[in-house]
């Protein structure tokens, strides 16, 4: 028989199920296009289930380069992602109303396994945009991965990609899975 989790691990992972929802309310990633025509920014704003942001001047930019334009169609998994997630959260709100230790693992690989998948997703995606230009394209550069994390210049554009509120609330999620480990070590 499986040890039982405490009550504090309960609540951390009925909180963790709580967060995952809460997150989809709140963009997960985003990207800003600075150049000097647009001193103030331009952005791409990417929560789970959709795009948001200065998405048709960004295409209309990008269309110089020959990248392939940005939409919710061109990302397959956004009509799906929120099922996914609303999954997640009923298996980890499950696993603590169980309160069974040996399916808190089950529950934390799950999560890691989603978590790593959609760090793949988006590196693969950011790799298909920037390396399949149309050829044909007004202006020619080079094939460019941008970064998940961090700065790059593309012609007269400087790009930051960065993490937003609704993937602090997943790690924030995440950490409360984790807490019930620290809260059934043995003593």
């Amino acid at each position: 028989m499986s040890k039982k989790l405490s009550i504090g691990s309960m609540l951390s992972l009925i909180i963790a199920a709580a967060l995952l929802v809460t997150s989809m309310f709140f963009p997960w990633w985003g990207m800003k296009f600075y150049a000097p025509q647009y001193p103030e920014g331009l952005d791409i704003i990417v929560y789970p289930y959709t795009l948001a942001g200065d998405i048709d001047i960004v295409n209309g930019l990008n269309h110089y380069i020959g990248m392939t334009e940005f939409s919710n169609e061109s990302f397959p998994e956004l009509p799906y992602m929120k099922y996914l997630v609303i999954g997640l959260a009923f298996i980890i709100l499950l696993i603590g109303l169980l309160r069974r230790k040996n399916l808190l693992y089950v529950g934390i690989g799950l999560f890691t396994i989603g978590g790593i998948l959609g760090i793949y997703d988006m590196k693969r995606w950011l790799k298909k945009f920037g390396t399949e230009l149309d050829p044909k394209a007004p202006i020619e550069l080079d094939p460019f991965v941008p970064p998940i994390i961090g700065e790059n210049t593309i012609a007269n554009f400087v790009t930051n990609s960065y993490f937003t509120t609704g993937a602090f609330i997943l790690g924030a999620a995440f950490i409360c899975t984790l807490v019930p480990l620290w809260l059934e070590r043995k003593k």
